[in-house]
């Protein structure tokens, strides 16, 4: 039996772990996977063009799925994806979503979207990729549009369409960012002001708190905000720190994109905003 899944990435507005709930933008860089379940027992992970990235998120997503429909099976998970790893776009909660979509699709079962959410966020922070479970990043990558979330609370408050802009530009820097170096102390500091960015953000002035929380983010991880400062010089509407970086996200409306990705360098990328189904 061959099940196959995808998912996007996403980009952020708010970032949950100061305050517990978060806000995620889809964006269209997809990630795909093929599970392939066969007699016998285990788990074989192979992730296309990432050898030595960790797997057991990966793994555990197939096992989790049969385990829930007692139907264990040998399990052989393969993944590709055009999200980079460890820059804040949302590469594990993709990763998580397209297996558990795949191994589903190889069963012939299905789980309603919350409970893939909550399976995706469950995993994530028993596998060390997250610190709340990012329940933000997962449903703004299944489901698309913008979204809001408590983390904490597993709860989706608010999905709906973006209707600021069509394309994201997207500066990602060579560096990676692993959640277990975060200083959780420092970005605790910054919990009132994130706070402020979430009301921001429910009140639907989605860019002035993407601004808000990547200064917030910025101050606490030693990130530097010049690229989101060329972007808005350059046209963008919005631009900010994506997760806990170092990619920084753009939004850009009219003919702007082009102008805005040569401000912000070579390693820019211009993608759709990810709607998802209405």
């Amino acid at each position: 039996m061959i099940g196959k899944g995808e998912a996007h990435g996403a980009v952020t507005i708010i970032n949950a772990i100061a305050a517990g709930k978060g806000c995620a933008v889809g964006a269209d860089l997809k990630t795909w996977a093929e599970v392939e379940l066969s007699p016998g027992k285990g788990v074989e992970v192979h992730i296309e063009g990432f050898d030595g990235e960790p797997s057991q998120l990966v793994g555990s997503c197939a096992e989790a799925v049969m385990e829930h429909f007692s139907r264990p099976m040998k399990a052989v998970v393969r993944t590709r994806s055009q999200i980079p790893v460890s820059r804040g776009l949302k590469s594990s909660s993709a990763a998580a979503n397209a297996v558990i979509l795949a191994t589903l699709n190889a069963l012939g079962e299905n789980m309603g979207h919350l409970e893939v959410l909550r399976l995706n966020a469950d995993l994530s922070v028993a596998a060390g990729v997250s610190v709340t479970g990012a329940m933000d990043d997962a449903a703004a990558s299944l489901l698309g549009g913008v979204v809001l979330t408590d983390n904490l609370r597993r709860k989706l408050l608010r999905r709906e369409k973006w209707t600021l802009s069509p394309r994201i530009v997207i500066g990602v820097p060579e560096r990676q960012i692993r959640k277990s170096d975060l200083p959780k102390d420092r970005i605790a500091v910054y919990k009132p002001m994130v706070e402020k960015a979430f009301e921001m953000a429910w009140n639907r002035k989605y860019l002035e708190a993407m601004s808000l929380n990547s200064l917030c983010y910025g101050a606490a991880l030693n990130l530097d905000q010049d690229l989101a400062v060329r972007a808005m010089m350059a046209g963008a509407i919005g631009a900010g720190i994506s997760g806990t970086g170092p990619a920084v996200a753009a939004f850009v409306g009219g003919l702007k994109e082009n102008a805005v990705a040569e401000a912000m360098g070579p390693e820019a990328m211009v993608v759709d905003v990810f709607q998802g189904e209405p």
